[in-house]
């Protein structure tokens, strides 16, 4: 399933250094402190450091394959469209989501127009934080991954793409809280 018949944008300097596929590895623990970041809020019109929410809120990040602001992962685009209709369940529970995507800020500011996104999306062009995180790369773009934080930053729950399990479902995110 295509998002769009629209392949302009794709062939990239990201496309290429994410072709060849890298597994993602279970290298961060659980019960450690999750990797920090400084990334654009493409919603918000912001830069988000993740250490602000340190000692605040809880946190899901939700690492996602967008390859450009016309094509978006088969597997990836309901789980956004899911996420962000549960944006409001999450905040109610004192949580905050982050959606990261590889896209740039142009590709980005499309995205939460087209998705009318009420969450923040992050923009990692460079795919640095994905690196971070471990999340492994395929046919031109990071992995996805759910990584849930709590008030301290501490890891408390991932979820790394598989091709049996791509996405965690918004039930089980919705219970680590």
């Amino acid at each position: 399933m295509l998002t769009s018949n629209d392949f302009s944008g794709l062939l990239t300097e990201r496309f290429f250094r994410n072709l060849l596929p890298i597994p993602a590895t279970n290298d961060l623990k659980l019960g450690e402190l999750a990797p920090g970041f400084s990334l654009p809020d493409i919603t918000n019109s912001r830069t988000i450091k993740f250490s602000e929410y340190r000692h605040k809120q809880p946190v899901l990040l939700a690492f996602t394959r967008i390859f450009t602001e016309k094509q978006y992962c088969p597997l990836c685009f309901p789980h956004i469209k899911a996420l962000n209709e549960n944006y409001e369940k999450f905040t109610s529970m004192g949580v905050e989501v982050l959606l990261i995507a590889s896209t740039d800020e142009a590709q980005s500011q499309t995205v939460v127009k087209d998705l009318k996104l009420k969450m923040p999306l992050l923009s990692d062009p460079t795919c640095r934080v994905f690196h971070s995180y471990k999340l492994g790369q395929a046919l031109g773009a990071p992995l996805p991954g759910q990584f849930v934080t709590d008030i301290e930053g501490k890891l408390r729950y991932k979820h790394l793409f598989s091709f049996l399990s791509h996405n965690a479902s918004i039930e089980t995110l919705l219970e680590q809280f």
